[in-house]
């Protein structure tokens, strides 16, 4: 190639030798460009970027047509399940009539609510076994049918469970204070349960006069806002009345409670008992028990026969069969008829006797697949044990004792934590009681309320031994006024054993809450033997903790599963895509076997009767996690380990939990009381109860009394969730020398310094060290910070070891005495520390 230079001269083109130039490619990790995958590909496209390229290429109208279509499927299911109830395909409306004071009365609601005027047909009367004001009504205006029935709130086990199963809940509000204290206590429980729908009444209003009775509404609607901030307020006194909160309750939106939405529930209409002939039964003779035969609606899910099913108070049992009766309150819309106007039609009334339609026996259960009534797993001791070794074995299990470095560690020490403890040829231990760990965790309780105790009995003695006199003289004294005959009444009830105990027991929590978790070394028993199954933690959010290892013995009675919340959300899809069994709205009788007797004679006295069919594994223990929070009412201080009544759920159980922490970390500390200011988790050994379900906590007084002390909702189930109790072992500097200090009372002897030697120690003010060397043979220390040390500074040692609930579950709870408000309240602030 040739090209002409400025002045017309040849200039010669430039020619690439053989030693070109190559420069190096770019470096870009091994990773192909977008145009090599491209070039590699040739055209072809994976299925997932087909979707999503398809996706996105939808129009703007499309997506929007798409949207409506979802929305308008979610309101057309939400409608079909609301023109469901109380309608021919659905269950009657369940309306549970309920008085908040003492001075009105649920009777006469229900009383207007029969009267004719209303539109009403009363069809069936004691409708609702167990219960005598219970009436079915049918409105042919509304095609709706009814089932009403008036609850008394003495009872707060009935009030609860017959809150679970109802549609709406009516509450009689009185005219001028709208609900009275123990009213009050029963919104709280209702609320904290879960509240269906429901309609405030109150009576009265139209006998005063013109002018006052704005006044009176509004002053009514001012109290009841607190609770019911959005609920219409209906005056009922009159018949026009009853038939606005009848169209009122038919076509009002339905709360949705997720407890019993996902399970088949229902409630008993007609109870019979037929007792097991010697040859039936699970016993072989007549050990009490029959067969109960329950009609009533099926509501919720579709019911099995091969499900248990659990009564309320009473247990769990199984069916033998389902029956399909006739329904006892048939809605039968006809034609219109002419002669009549303005009516849609008529409501015929079936006559529901056996007679005309015979009893069809819908399925029967089959022994093959029916769920068992198992509620522990089979404990075999010999599981642990092994063969005989082999002579092989035996050589190696020798050459590796002889090669093994041998250390004294507490009783449940693992490899990874051997490594705190100091190796001492001079440590004098003996031999540890092989007992198990809820049997030490009890005796490490009661030595700490001994010791507490011993302290209380020493400071009383100190302090009487230095004031005799003074009390002699003012014993004198108060013996020499004469008391009041007023002061006399009132000591007669007070019992002063229970002052004295709720006393040390404030004592006790506001101790543990000005000094948490600090427990004095007792000078008797050596340190290492007394916390022998405690060990120290380098980071309790970060150390390890095997949770697995040291298991009690009630570990091998309870069932645990791989994935909790797997397995949750599985066996909830199952029963909502269930479409076998007696459908929702049959009326069906169920044949419940052995049932003890004890149930019918609970329907006879006069309470419900509550059935609730069990997801797959809802009978069988482990170890449950509630998240409560304190109740505002209730300021007593509850311990760990202290019985409880639970309601949670469908179930009703006593039991002793144990408290701890809620947080998101592998470990949990212990808390020794209910607080009162922050949720809590509380463990326990119960049957498993899929979430969602909410949670009562009630503690029994002396009298039978129980008063609700926690509300909250069902957390997990988890076995291998770590409860860890904390000690703190505190001492005092003596002397101070920039970053090391000589700290005594913290141990009493030279051996339990060099056992603890490894764990790190702590002080209030942050400081952070360890113990250096031993000092002397009176527990004389030696420790190293990292900081300097003040004077008026506190030396402290964390402990920690793991703790598991009390098998003291019990699923028979005593029925409550009417509530009565404590007024004996103290407040931990005002008590004085000595």
């Amino acid at each position: 190639m040739v090209k002409m230079a400025a002045n017309g001269e040849k200039q010669q083109g430039h020619r690439a030798g053989i030693f070109k130039q190559k420069n190096k490619g770019h470096k870009h990790g091994k990773h192909r460009t977008k145009g090599e995958i491209e070039r590699e590909n040739k055209g072809r496209v994976s299925v997932t970027a087909l979707t999503k390229k398809q996706r996105k290429e939808h129009k703007k109208m499309d997506r929007r047509h798409k949207a409506n279509q979802l929305r308008r499927n979610k309101k057309d299911m939400v409608l079909i399940e609301k023109r469901r109830l109380g309608s021919r395909e659905g269950p009657p409306h369940l309306v549970v009539v309920l008085s908040l004071h003492a001075s009105v009365d649920a009777a006469a609601i229900t009383k207007l609510l029969r009267g004719e005027g209303t539109g009403g047909l009363v069809h069936q009367e004691r409708c609702i076994s167990g219960i005598s004001d219970s009436f079915g009504l049918i409105l042919p205006r509304f095609k709706q049918r009814f089932h009403f029935l008036s609850q008394s709130t003495a009872d707060m086990h009935t009030l609860l469970d017959v809150a679970k199963i109802a549609d709406s809940l009516v509450f009689v509000l009185d005219s001028t204070e709208g609900w009275d204290s123990y009213g009050d206590h029963c919104l709280s429980c209702l609320f904290a349960q879960g509240l269906p729908s429901h309609a405030l009444v109150c009576q009265g209003v139209s006998d005063l006069l013109v002018k006052k009775r704005v006044e009176s509404r509004r002053a009514l609607s001012k109290i009841t806002e607190i609770r019911f901030p959005d609920t219409r307020l209906f005056p009922l006194d009159s018949e026009q009345d009853a038939t606005l909160l009848l169209r009122h309750l038919g076509t009002q939106r339905q709360r949705k409670l997720g407890f019993r939405s996902r399970r088949p529930h229902l409630l008993a209409q007609h109870v019979t008992f037929t007792p097991n002939s010697p040859a039936e039964g699970t016993g072989g003779g007549p050990t009490g028990l029959g067969t109960l035969c329950v009609s009533g609606y099926v509501r919720g899910r579709p019911l099995t026969v091969d499900r248990l099913v659990h009564i309320s108070g009473h247990g769990d049992f199984q069916l033998s069969q389902i029956d399909a009766p006739s329904d006892p309150l048939p809605l039968n819309l006809t034609a219109a008829r002419p002669a009549k106007p303005g009516k849609g039609g008529d409501v015929d009334m079936l006559d529901g006797g056996e007679d005309e339609a015979p009893v069809r026996v819908l399925m029967k259960a089959d022994p093959s697949r029916r769920e068992s009534l198992q509620m522990e797993a089979e404990v075999d001791p010999m599981d642990g044990e092994q063969t005989w070794p082999t002579e092989t074995e035996l050589l190696e299990a020798e050459d590796a004792r002889k090669n093994k470095r041998v250390m004294r560690v507490p009783k449940g020490t693992s490899d990874y934590q051997a490594a705190w403890i100091v190796d001492e040829d001079e440590e004098e231990n003996g031999e540890l009681d092989e007992e198990s760990s809820e049997d030490d965790d009890d005796n490490d309780d009661m030595l700490d309320e001994a010791m507490d105790g011993d302290d209380e009995e020493n400071n009383s003695q100190d302090a009487g031994s230095g004031s005799e006199d003074e009390e002699d003289e003012e014993e004198e004294e108060v013996c020499s006024t004469e008391r009041t005959g007023a002061d006399q009444r009132y000591d007669e009830h007070i019992d002063e054993a229970a002052e004295e105990e709720g006393l040390k027991r404030y004592r006790e929590a506001r101790a543990n809450e000005m000094f948490p978790d600090e427990v004095d070394t007792p000078l008797d028993v050596a340190a290492r033997i007394r916390f022998q199954r405690y060990r120290g933690l380098k980071s309790f959010r970060s150390s390890p903790w095997d949770p697995m290892e040291n298991l009690p013995l009630n570990y091998s009675r309870i069932f645990q599963f791989q994935s909790f919340d797997r397995t949750r959300r599985r066996i909830l899809a199952e029963a909502a895509a269930e479409e076998e069994g007696a459908m929702v709205g049959w009326y069906v009788t169920l044949h419940i076997i052995d049932v003890p007797f004890s149930v019918m004679e609970s329907v006879q006295s006069g309470r419900p009767l509550m059935l609730v069919s069990l997801l797959p594994h809802e009978q069988k223990m482990s170890v449950m996690h509630l998240l409560v929070r304190r109740h505002p009412s209730n300021t007593e201080p509850i311990k760990s380990k202290e019985e409880l009544v639970f309601h949670c759920g469908f179930r009703r159980f006593r039991a002793s939990p144990i408290f701890s922490q809620h947080t998101s970390a592998d470990k949990h500390k212990m808390e020794r009381f209910l607080r009162q200011d922050s949720p809590t988790v509380v463990s326990v050994y119960a049957p498993i109860i899929f979430p969602p379900a909410g949670v009562l906590l009630f503690k029994q007084r002396d009298d039978g009394i129980q008063d609700l002390v926690a509300t909250g909702s069902l957390l997990s189930c988890d076995p291998q969730r770590v409860v860890l109790k904390r000690i703190v072992l505190s001492g005092h500097p003596l002397k101070i020398n920039r970053r090391s200090a000589v700290a005594r009372y913290m141990f009493f002897n030279r051996d339990d310094i060099l056992w603890f030697k490894p764990v790190e120690l702590r002080t209030k003010w942050g400081r952070r060290g360890h113990i250096k060397e031993a000092l002397g043979t009176h527990g004389h220390m030696k420790c190293v910070f990292d900081n300097q040390l003040r004077s008026q500074d506190t030396i402290l040692m964390n402990l920690y070891k793991r703790v598991y609930p009390r098998w003291t579950y019990d699923p028979y709870v005593p029925l409550p005495l009417p509530w009565v408000k404590s007024e004996g309240t103290v407040d931990m602030d005002d008590l004085d520390m000595e």
